[in-house]
């Protein structure tokens, strides 16, 4: 874990502790806090068990939900944040503008310290999104699906199991597919089985610690025409790459809200070749 810490400017819930994961997560800073109700960023931080002055290793951003409450938290405690995207040469149009708008949002340092760069290795020789043994918390937010569709995910859970120190943690969220059928290698709907994940995570050497179901949502049944992205916050209208339909009607999928997600937590052993020693009461 790093040490010390910084004065974070701007605005932020005069009744929380400057610091704290409600601080951080109170900022005029924030990206869509209205989603809050839908994933949980408090809660499901500290149920993966972040704390000040860890280093902290978050997969494929975005364009920065979870990075605009890491990235004051840490700064402010004394930790370390690298966030680690998709290589943008070669990437996708797309990718490229995600990639530059983060970097325009996260540029202030006085506010969201050094964010450290990385890319996310897709190919037999890519760089280590991280030194071996120096990340305390890994964060895959809603994203193992475009692991799967881009054929990294295995690469990348044992990227992250190397980055890792001894009993570091490895967060995932994700939305959650049904339990029955053949699990979509690729994850076209953007839904994952739980027991894919667990598979990934548990071939990289990780030990399943707990799950959550804090952003469960029942109402959700994963049978939508244009996958996960019919649901809020995308409101998809019609296929990919192609013009939105007007005439295509929202109202039922903002009225399921956002997707069913499983949230849970992985551990590399706390010794080198070694099972995990059990867990006291915060896991």
């Amino acid at each position: 874990m790093g040490c010390g810490g910084r004065e974070v400017e701007g605005e932020s819930d005069g009744a929380s502790e400057r610091g704290s994961l409600e601080w951080a997560a109170a900022g005029e800073w924030r990206i869509d806090p209205a989603r809050d109700d839908w994933r949980h960023p408090i809660e499901t931080l500290r149920f993966w068990g972040i704390e000040p002055g860890m280093t902290v290793l978050e997969i494929l951003p975005g364009l920065g939900w979870y990075t605009s409450i890491l990235a004051p938290y840490l700064a402010q405690g004394g930790g370390r944040l690298i966030v680690a995207s998709f290589d943008p040469v070669g990437g996708s149009v797309a990718q490229r503008e995600t990639l530059a708008a983060f970097d325009a949002r996260f540029r202030d340092t006085r506010r969201y310290g050094e964010i450290q760069r990385a890319i996310v290795p897709t190919r037999d020789g890519d760089a280590p999104m991280a030194r071996a043994l120096s990340v305390d918390l890994a964060i895959i937010a809603n994203n193992t699906h475009t692991l799967m569709a881009e054929g990294a995910a295995e690469r990348v859970f044992d990227d992250i199991y190397n980055a890792l120190k001894y009993g570091g943690a490895l967060g995932v969220e994700q939305h959650r597919a049904s339990s029955t059928g053949e699990p979509d290698p690729i994850a076209a709907s953007g839904y994952v089985q739980e027991a894919y994940v667990k598979k990934l995570a548990q071939e990289a050497g990780f030990s399943f610690v707990a799950a959550n179901d804090i952003n469960a949502n029942p109402r959700d049944e994963r049978e939508h025409p244009f996958g996960v992205w019919t649901l809020p916050p995308t409101l998809r209208t019609s296929p990919l790459g192609q013009p939105a339909d007007p005439s295509f009607d929202t109202a039922p999928y903002e009225d399921i809200g956002e997707s069913d997600r499983m949230t849970l937590k992985f551990r590399k052993p706390t010794r080198p070749g070694g099972a995990n020693a059990p867990l006291g009461p915060g896991g």
